[in-house]
């Protein structure tokens, strides 16, 4: 799939200010585990963000946890009504999906505002051709250590799949194709690789994550 671009819907200056806007000191964070549904085995990373953070940016920590580039829309749902069933999508709002799509800006919803309701797990969307569904679950809060920078991953389990390699059906395909020579797309999918491609790589030691803030700038100055 070919990375589409949207008319996102750009935050007013009191959303602005939200995202820049200081927040208190606390000591302790949020630990999350994110688990990518459907692969086999599972994908997974365990991470530990500030409690100040807002849905985008656990966005942009979940997207440098796994490892995927940010080049797609993505969004949350969560349960806010587990009686009538009624979930709540928060994420970016996309002009061409009108009302029928209503979300929440991520940006305006701090994830302690749902972590502490405890309505989880929770689910966290990411391509919606490839459709990458992740279930996001509450590991509860952890202190603070002293010396280490948030939010950062403490653990998981093998590396991200390719961007555009067909979702988690297409996925499984690609990796028989490049793990047997013998395979008719071997060599075309090891060169749409770039080589070899080890799912098992993974060091939660070098994940390095990006500023939210920044990342937020850089994609709404990119549609101006």
């Amino acid at each position: 799939m070919t990375a589409r671009r949207f008319r996102v819907i750009e935050p007013t200056d009191a959303s602005s200010q939200r995202v820049r806007r200081r927040a208190p000191k606390v000591d302790w964070v949020h630990q999350l585990l994110i688990v990518l549904a459907d692969t086999d085995p599972l994908v997974w990373r365990r991470v530990q963000v500030p409690a100040s953070y807002s849905f985008w940016d656990f966005h942009v920590a979940i997207q440098d946890a796994m490892g995927w580039s940010d080049c797609h829309l993505h969004e949350f749902r969560v349960v806010v009504d587990g009686e009538r069933g009624r979930v709540e999508r928060i994420g970016l709002p996309i002009q061409e999906f009108g009302d029928d799509r209503p979300l929440r800006p991520g940006w305006t919803v701090p994830i302690s505002d749902v972590l502490v309701r405890g309505l989880l797990p929770m689910l966290y969307l990411y391509d919606f051709g490839d459709d990458w569904q992740h279930v996001v679950m509450y590991e509860g809060p952890a202190p603070v250590e002293r010396g280490v920078t948030y939010p950062r991953c403490v653990s998981g389990a093998r590396r991200c799949p390719p961007e555009d390699c067909g979702g988690p059906h297409g996925y499984a395909e690609l990796l028989e194709a490049v793990g047997h020579s013998s395979h008719p797309r071997h060599d075309e999918l090891r060169e749409w690789l770039g080589g070899d491609f080890d799912p098992e790589s993974f060091d939660a030691r070098a994940v390095r994550f990006d500023n939210p803030k920044k990342r937020f700038k850089r994609a709404f100055d990119d549609r101006r």
